[in-house]
């Protein structure tokens, strides 16, 4: 159902929510807030401390103009609460002048206390409307454009309304469980009476996305033919002779991954494993001995990778590993004439080994005699796209691997369709790592510290959350902080990356980095997988209480590559106790995994499960808060109903639907 349909949707804000990745009526009933307003606890900006997070009523008393001649157009409004005064500024946002006058409004945002001068920056506003005065609990939706609170609840309204909101959990489940209206859920997830209610129900709307999620799972599997149709002949000798050219001896996580995929080619049924295992534990090595397998017993072999970046790096390590086999490479980057003439030598048998990006998936790629299949960082890829890669091969063998530690409860769920094996250990060259938690007060010797190390030849990342300003104003945009740095430090030779970039010029810059033609890199998290500058011993991370601590770890992998002392250096945003607790868990831990675990159990499932750590699988429900029991308890529902076969047609097309949406690579 269109938005269009809706009576206070026309075209021009139809353009708006599409730019929220709203198209459909039902996409806004999925729309979830980000953040409830008590409206009863306003705060006095007399007595906040600086990063707070507050709700203020206050007077508009004049908003001065956007200047369009500067390089970040910003708007000004100078307000006050009780006779006290103070500014509100939006960068980048110059159709808030056609939305505020002067007036009573009701503001939410972070404080900025600077030299005793209290501001807002970039908050979210409306009207302070008479009735608001009796509400208790708002929802506070993510807004782009000219869209405003008011104009997006009513929206959402009307969609409820309008949408067919009814379970696909068979009636005999429901009945079982006693579960409650999922109808009701989401009424009361948009509109709660208070924020137990608001719990209850993310909690039930939760519970349908992971049981139609694990059934899709489920059908998935069920729907495979595991029959081995390629008979491996490769020796064991063979294997340990492979893996003496390495150079050092592998740990026991490692031999043991091995000898799983070794068994596996030699079992009735086809294998289809994850290998899990740190920042720094060897994965790659064990691929390749993987691939080895394959070749050896003459068959070809693919090794699929996110991105160009990494691609590249694996292609370079594959032609440097199986110098007496025919490597080729694949990605989207690449001329129209190299494309082809690398998809004609893969369709006469030449290439052995093909290494490449999702432009392997295209129809006219064929790979014969394809047996093994090595798909990298599997979480950035779609459940149906390393599918439809298998499909370029008859019963071909799938080893998919991923640096993103989940606990090991979880990853039985949601790598249901694979065996997993855990390399809980590091190979015995790896450093540890120092971690510090800094604070806005020795941010300018740690700057000066960078200068000097990169004087010295050291070479350093400074991450960043996200690649333009945040609607609250307290993140530090990529750009902005990359545009900071060049005045700070003009010696310094800097980089500046993310992912708006095209593919070749992300390449490019990697390349010129590991080359030491620049000494700092200022990036989104795009150099989270698999990038590998040993030179790079430094690595900042602004915002680091906005990231996962798993995420933070796999940053923190990037550096401590080489033999040099390597350090991690987390910028807080926010003074909050939980946040600081969460990264002194980083700073104390070098185990990945029971860093997830803590992470876990600190956040719940709904925080650990963005988009970033599980692709599309998970979007549907980001913003909603739930413990992890609920993930449990839709396996048990999905168990339940085809054990005693109530899977009916409603929850197999949902189901189908959902493993659709999965075919989706969520790149950077």
């Amino acid at each position: 159902m269109k938005l269009s349909t809706l009576r206070s949707i026309g075209e021009k804000r139809e353009k708006d929510f599409q730019k929220l990745g709203i198209y459909e009526v039902e996409d806004l009933v999925r729309f979830y807030p980000r953040a409830y307003l008590d409206l009863t606890e306003r705060s006095s900006l007399k007595t906040a401390y600086h990063n707070d997070m507050v709700l203020v009523a206050c007077e508009v008393n004049r908003v001065v103009p956007v200047n369009y001649g500067t390089k970040r157009k910003m708007v000004k409004a100078f307000c006050s609460q009780d006779g006290f005064p103070f500014t509100v500024v939006w960068f980048n946002q110059p159709y808030v002048i056609q939305k505020l006058k002067a007036g009573e409004y009701l503001f939410y945002g972070r404080v900025q206390n600077k030299f005793g001068q209290i501001s807002l920056v970039n908050p979210t506003f409306e009207e302070l409307d008479k009735n608001y005065r009796l509400k208790g609990i708002v929802p506070i939706y993510p807004l782009k454009g000219a869209l405003s609170q008011k104009v997006v609840r009513s929206a959402v309204k009307e969609a409820l309304q309008k949408c067919d909101l009814s379970t696909v959990i068979p009636w005999q489940i429901t009945q079982k469980y006693d579960l409650p209206s999922l109808e009701k859920a989401y009424y009361q997830v948009h509109n709660p009476v208070d924020i137990k209610q608001k719990d209850n129900a993310s909690e039930r709307i939760a519970l349908e996305e992971y049981f139609i999620l694990i059934s899709a799972f489920k059908i998935i599997k069920g729907g495979k033919e595991d029959v081995r149709l390629h008979n491996y002949t490769v020796k064991a000798s063979d294997v340990k002779e492979f893996a003496s050219r390495f150079g050092f001896e592998f740990t026991d996580g490692q031999k043991h991954a091995v000898n799983a995929i070794f068994e596996n080619l030699y079992e009735p049924t086809r294998m289809n494993r994850l290998v899990q295992g740190d920042v720094g534990s060897g994965k790659t090595a064990v691929a390749l001995c993987g691939i080895f397998m394959a070749v050896k017993s003459g068959f070809s072999a693919a090794y699929l990778s996110p991105t160009e970046v990494l691609a590249a790096q694996n292609y370079a390590v594959l032609q440097k590993y199986f110098p007496d086999y025919r490597v080729g490479y694949l990605a989207g980057g690449m001329t129209a004439k190299e494309k082809r003439e690398m998809k004609t030598a893969l369709k006469n048998g030449e290439i052995d080994i093909l290494c490449g990006t999702h432009a392997i998936f295209q129809n006219d790629v064929e790979i014969p005699n394809l047996s093994f299949i090595v798909c990298d960082e599997q979480h950035r890829f779609g459940v149906a796209q390393r599918n439809a890669l298998a499909e370029k091969g008859e019963g071909v063998d799938m080893l998919v691997m991923s640096a993103t530690p989940i606990p090991r409860t979880l990853s039985l769920i949601f790598y249901g369709d694979l065996d997993v094996t855990t390399i809980t250990d590091k190979p015995k060259a790896r450093q540890e790592i120092s971690t510090g938690i800094i604070p806005e007060s020795k941010y300018d010797d740690m700057l000066e510290y960078v200068r000097r190390e990169t004087a010295a030849g050291k070479q350093a990342y400074f991450v960043c959350a996200k690649i333009d300003d945040d609607e609250e104003g307290s993140i530090m945009s990529v750009t902005e902080v990359y545009e900071e740095l060049q005045n700070r430090l003009p010696t310094v030779r800097f980089a500046l990356l993310h992912g708006r970039m095209k593919d070749k010029e992300k390449s490019e810059i990697m390349a010129a980095f590991k080359a030491r033609e620049y000494d700092c890199l200022v990036s989104t998290t795009v150099i989270e997988v698999g990038v590998d500058v040993p030179n790079a011993t430094i690595m900042i991370i602004y915002n680091a209480e906005r990231f996962g601590l798993s995420q933070l770890h796999q940053l923190r992998g990037r550096v401590g590559r080489g033999a040099e002392k390597s350090y991690c250096f987390l910028l807080m945003g926010s003074d909050g106790e939980t946040a600081r607790e969460r990264l002194l868990t980083l700073k104390e831990n070098t185990d990945g995994f029971k860093i997830a675990e803590k992470d876990l159990e600190m956040r719940g499932s709904g925080d650990f499960f963005g988009t970033r750590q599980s692709g599309k699988m998970l979007s549907d429900i980001k913003n909603l808060k739930y413990p992890t029991q609920v993930i449990f308890a839709a396996k048990r529902l999905s168990d339940d109903a085809f054990d005693g076969q109530y899977a009916d047609e409603r929850l197999r097309t949902a189901a189908l639907k959902k493993y659709d949406s999965l075919k989706d690579v969520v790149l950077n």
